[in-house]
């Protein structure tokens, strides 16, 4: 196993967090307290509508595995009763830290609208549909967040509540920052003073199910910023690429011609600054990110370290791990066998599969806390969490096959995700896509090949029937044409026309209205 602290050897590990904005006061901090009125009607969690209410936060009393023998040292053990110890609990299909918006999949003013949304291979997309998608991707970097804010310093600094530390960042930096809270060090006390193998996101169980509730937010958030209730996260297939084929100033931007190390000015992606990066710089001080700008996203792809990943996976690669019957093994960590979670999340054997393309990225891609500053990491974890939504068609694991004990901590099966807020525990997010509201159209198309195969073997039977019919078809209308001839000048049908014969009487015009013209226009729309 490769040394805690990222993708490249040397580089350490950060997390960061999200908050409620409603939740970052000092009276709910001192209450423990995290019950926001919904704003449809004034009440705490939406109650009145029954849409919620505040309840005690129950947390799992399993046991952690022996990578992090401390306890009560950080703020994320047991999320969230450091910060609250009551939260909103939602009713039916409601969610949110308030109850004011719809599980994943739901739609609607009273979210009992069931509806699917489609997952597409980026390059599947037409042109104006990747416009959009990185306009959107740039209107979330330049908006701050109405809803959410991130700490900027541990509970204990905050004077046990006394003392709020919470910034205010972009949209997209709210999970940035979420991203490096749940995989920073654990902070002892003192400069440089930290424990490096913790993270409760990576190098576990909960790697995956984290990673899907991370993109469900995400898109849950462009669609409320844009408006754009049909967005959908595209993912990159990956597998055999020799080159980054995502790496275009149309998509995801170019590299720059004067540092290759940077992106081409010709790319909205070359204006955006990262955060929370300096993982050594943050450890040496023993504090966390300060949610500040640190510089220019970078990216050299391929001119990565080929002593950590000699290429990107191979389609061969990709089958074998999907082939692999268990969900985790052993220690359920790095070090983990034969496990389906750690082969694809790749610290077994060696750097592989969904690793290999972080450390190909050669930049800000390459490094766990930093990972999420470049777009490509939505892409990339649409398409990781496409196999893993494919392992659970072609496995169908039974919900006990998650571990509910032992595992590292923040990973066994009852744990709430850091840092998230509302509140997910990881087995819930154990089960299909399709539960939650989703596809992806790779899988969509693996769906049918059952039916394709049975087509494929009934259709010598299909076409003898379509033989048959042609004949009948033409017997009949012989048939016709021979009694017209016949009986074209008698009372054969009387009072009805031959073109009426097979005509079913009108009852009632299919539109009645004096401004029909007036109506299509109005109705007749394009969205961009």
């Amino acid at each position: 196993p490769q040394p805690k602290g990222g993708w490249r050897v040397g580089t350490e590990e950060l997390n960061r967090q999200q908050f409620p904005r409603l939740c970052a006061t000092q009276e709910a901090l001192r209450a423990k307290e995290c019950c926001p009125a919904w704003e449809g009607d004034g009440s705490a969690c939406g109650a009145s509508s029954g849409r919620g209410f505040c309840r005690d936060v129950e947390v799992s009393d399993q046991p952690d595995g022996p990578q992090y023998p401390f306890s009560g040292l950080d703020d994320r053990e047991k999320w969230p009763l450091v910060f609250y110890n009551r939260t909103c609990q939602c009713a039916g299909n409601f969610m949110g830290f308030n109850c004011g918006d719809c599980k994943f999949g739901y739609f609607g003013q009273n979210c009992n609208e069931r509806r699917e949304s489609l997952r597409r291979n980026i390059f599947h997309l037409s042109r104006s549909e990747r416009i959009r998608f990185v306009s959107y991707l740039n209107l979330a970097k330049q908006t701050v967040s109405a809803d959410y804010v991130v700490a900027t310093g541990t509970y204990l600094e905050m004077g046990n509540g006394s003392n709020p530390m919470f910034s205010n960042v972009s949209v997209y930096d709210v999970f940035v920052w979420m991203h490096y809270y749940v995989s920073r060090n654990a902070l002892l006390g003192g400069p440089g003073n930290v424990w490096t193998d913790v993270d409760f996101a990576h190098w576990a169980p909960a790697f995956l199910p984290w990673h899907r509730v991370y993109l469900l937010h995400w898109e849950h958030e462009i669609r409320k910023l844009s408006g754009d209730t049909s967005f959908t996260i595209p993912y990159w297939d990956w597998r055999d690429a020799r080159e980054c084929a995502v790496c275009t100033d149309e998509l995801m931007g170019g590299r720059s011609p004067q540092d290759p190390d940077l992106i081409s000015p010709g790319s909205v992606f070359s204006s955006w600054r990262v955060l929370c990066s300096q993982a050594t710089d943050y450890n040496d001080r023993g504090v966390l990110c300060d949610a500040r700008a640190e510089g220019p996203l970078r990216r050299n792809p391929g001119n990565h370290n080929r002593n950590l990943v000699e290429r990107l996976p191979t389609s061969a690669e990709v089958e074998f791990t999907l082939s692999l019957p268990d969900y985790d093994t052993g220690a359920m960590d790095r070090s983990a066998n034969m496990s389906f979670r750690n082969t694809l999340e790749g610290s077994s054997p060696r750097l592989g599969m969904h690793a290999a393309l972080h450390v190909f990225m050669n930049g800000s891609m390459s490094s766990v806390q930093g990972s999420a500053n470049d777009p490509i990491f939505l892409l990339h974890h649409a398409y990781v969490d496409s196999l893993y939504e494919q392992w659970l068609r072609r496995h169908r694991p039974s919900p006990s096959q998650y571990p509910g004990s032992n595992a590292p901590i923040g990973h066994n099966a009852e744990y709430h995700m850091a840092p998230f807020m509302p509140l997910h525990r990881n087995r819930e997010y154990f089960i299909s896509s399709k539960d939650l509201g989703y596809e992806y159209s790779n899988l969509l198309a693996e769906s049918l090949h059952p039916y394709l195969e049975e087509l494929q073997a009934a259709w010598p039977w299909l076409l003898l029937a379509a033989l048959c019919g042609g004949i009948v078809a033409i017997a009949v209308t012989a048939a016709v044409l021979t009694a017209k001839r016949r009986y074209g000048g008698s009372s054969f049908l009387p009072g009805r026309s031959w073109k009426n014969l097979f005509s079913l009487p009108e009852r009632q015009p299919l539109i009645w209205s004096n401004d029909t013209e007036e109506t299509s226009h109005r109705n007749y729309q394009t969205a961009m």
